[in-house]
């Protein structure tokens, strides 16, 4: 499969790369500067370049910008996207004094990303930490999926169960986002209060 990340020179995004490129797919990482993106994608071995130009032959775009980025680079990116399904890592939260908090009251980033761009969106891996990923071995977690669209969902589910030691679970519409980027800030916080990095694994399935 062939597998853009846009916002791939990121923490996250360069985890997810090296992950899938073992994994054996083909891998382009996307930036706004295309010098950075193919620097970074020399070091992973994989391929560079902006993200306009990554997306456009892709068969999966993953969106792993930053939070506060991602309604606007979905925005600008729509039609180099086309129909391509888009699967959104995005969490919108807040650091404060009393801890990690959603930054929302209603709604959440990939239902915001699906209003802007054609093609299917999915939501998932918001709990899955980039060190995590970057490990040799699959982190002992279940992977989180869902999304409105059965061919894109179970794309990103199928890639997914690659990832992790546990399970890709299908995790409902796409409107179960907001309880998956919300879920992000209660995992965030306790891998700081607890000097962790703690994962999601769901029990009670066979």
């Amino acid at each position: 499969m062939k597998v853009a990340i846009a916002g791939g020179t990121g923490t996250f995004g360069r985890a997810l790369a090296a992950r899938l490129r073992d994994l054996g797919h083909d891998i382009a990482i996307g930036s706004r500067d295309e010098s950075r993106a193919q620097e970074r994608a020399a070091v992973l071995g994989v391929s560079g370049g902006t993200n306009e130009s990554v997306v456009r032959d892709a068969d999966l775009v993953v969106l792993a910008v930053q939070s506060s980025a991602a309604i606007d680079t979905a925005r600008e990116l729509a039609d180099a996207i086309g129909e391509t399904p888009v699967l959104c890592v995005a969490s919108d939260l807040r650091f404060t004094d009393a801890g990690v908090v959603p930054a929302r009251s209603s709604g959440s980033v990939a239902e915001d990303v699906a209003a802007l761009v054609c093609g299917p969106v999915v939501s998932g891996l918001q709990a899955i930490p980039a060190t995590h990923l970057a490990l040799p071995d699959p982190p002992d977690q279940d992977a989180l999926v869902c999304g409105d669209d059965p061919e894109a969902k179970e794309l990103v589910l199928e890639l997914a169960d690659h990832l992790v030691a546990g399970r890709a679970l299908d995790a409902g519409p796409l409107a179960n986002a907001r309880a998956l980027e919300d879920m992000t800030a209660v995992i965030i916080h306790v891998n700081r209060r607890y000097r962790a990095v703690a994962g999601l694994r769901l029990t009670g399935i066979e």
